[in-house]
């Protein structure tokens, strides 16, 4: 015998499944079939399951036993339904809006706008200025006039923005459009917050077996014998694929420019035959930051080894989230790897390996076991080699490193 829960459960599914095909006077006549054939406490039920009001379920019980009405073609009896309260009271959406209009946020010329004020309240200030309204009558009017809800969302990075943050966006999507035209690449490149290797607690939950569960160990000191990964990733914007070096040592510039290297010979080298450029685009800071001296410097060593110009164009300062490669890559090796130990070099390297997504995204991955020392110096002599050429629109962030040729 089906339990209570189980009813509701079977009602609920089977309206699901109906309520997207059915029109209202057939969703009612089948709420008021299913009560009758549950007998006692199935208009209850019906309801809880559905939603549906008891009075919208007796009038589904009453059409059924009428067979005049139940051969109607109507959906409602003419002249039924209930007239919208914009009709007859003229003022209502002028005073709504006037209402919000000092708590609206964003452009006013966009769309969709939203409110800071609740629907509750300005129920309350337009009961108190005449109107009789409710609060799911305010909700439905400020649905109907393009308003929505909205949370807070972490994007300020503590750098104030640039006046010309706008424009370094819109001349970094024009690049893109040109290089993608000349069939060039364009790489978004960055790194990963380095990772603790070994049973370190991973964030994130999976499916398991009821009771069982993974120990790791309580405080995050890091094993010097493992140490700590730091993957380099490059993202190819236009065959949506992707490269990451796990490094095992620090996270430098020399670092990051070998990741690019790796890419181009393992991925780029055979989808970009006739390329004569590349276009990667970076944040500010980090490794591949616009003021380091070591990474544009091999860069160098890099365009004069594959004979391709590289042009580098930097996200303004506090902007770092929306470089491609965060939100297209990073952000789903994370999911994959959720709640699961990242207890040595090969659990890593297998778990990115395996990230794939819906819309078709591959990853390679490899180990990087070089050495990388920190504090690497270039001199003025080795930075007044590099063959860079500023573009006009903020040179320090975008600029072309060309092939040296040697004599």
């Amino acid at each position: 015998m089906k339990t209570v829960n189980s009813q509701l459960q079977t009602i609920a599914e089977k309206y699901i499944s109906l309520h997207g095909v059915l029109n209202e006077r057939a969703l009612r006549l089948w709420c008021a079939s299913e009560a009758r054939a549950l007998g006692f406490g199935g208009k209850e039920l019906v309801h809880k399951a559905t939603g549906v009001s008891r009075p919208t379920i007796n009038k589904g019980i009453k059409e059924l036993d009428d067979p005049l009405l139940l051969q109607s073609d109507r959906i409602r009896r003419k002249g039924g339904g209930r007239k919208k309260l914009t009709n007859k009271d003229h003022f209502l959406l002028s005073d709504l809006d006037s209402l919000i209009e000092p708590a609206t946020r964003g452009n006013p010329l966009n769309p969709l706008r939203w409110s800071s004020k609740s629907t509750i309240k300005l129920a309350k200030e337009l009961q108190a200025q005449g109107h009789s309204v409710t609060q799911r009558t305010v909700h439905r009017l400020l649905v109907a006039q393009k308003y929505s809800m909205k949370s807070n969302r972490k994007t300020n990075e503590g750098a104030k923005d640039n006046p010309d943050r706008d424009q370094q966006f819109q001349f970094i999507n024009e690049k893109t459009k040109e290089f993608q035209g000349n069939q060039c690449p364009v790489l978004s490149v960055d790194t990963k917050k380095k990772e603790n290797i070994g049973e370190f607690k991973n964030n994130g939950r999976e499916w398991s077996q009821k009771g069982e569960h993974i120990d790791v160990n309580v405080y995050d000191f890091i094993d010097k014998k493992l140490g700590k990964a730091a993957p380099y990733g490059v993202y190819d914007v236009t065959e949506n694929t992707g490269w990451v070096s796990v490094g095992i040592s620090s996270d430098t510039a020399e670092f990051a420019v070998e990741s690019i290297r790796r890419w181009w010979y393992e991925m780029g080298k055979k989808l970009y035959k006739n390329a004569t450029d590349i276009m990667i685009t970076a944040d500010c800071g980090g490794s591949n930051g616009y003021r380091v001296r070591l990474w544009k410097y091999e860069l160098q060593q890099l365009a004069n080894e594959i004979g391709k110009a590289i042009t580098v164009c930097h996200f303004p300062p506090g902007t770092s989230k929306w470089n491609k490669i965060e939100h297209r890559m990073f952000c789903q090796i994370s999911q994959n790897w959720r709640a699961t130990p990242l207890v040595n070099l090969q659990t890593i390297v297998e778990l990115i390996g395996n990230t794939t997504t819906t819309t078709g995204l591959i990853i390679k991955v490899k180990i990087d076991k070089k050495e990388y020392l920190k504090g690497r110096k270039i001199s003025d002599d080795e930075f007044a080699s590099i063959n860079i050429e500023l573009i006009d629109f903020h040179g320090e962030w975008n600029y072309t490193i060309r092939p040296r040729l040697e004599n």
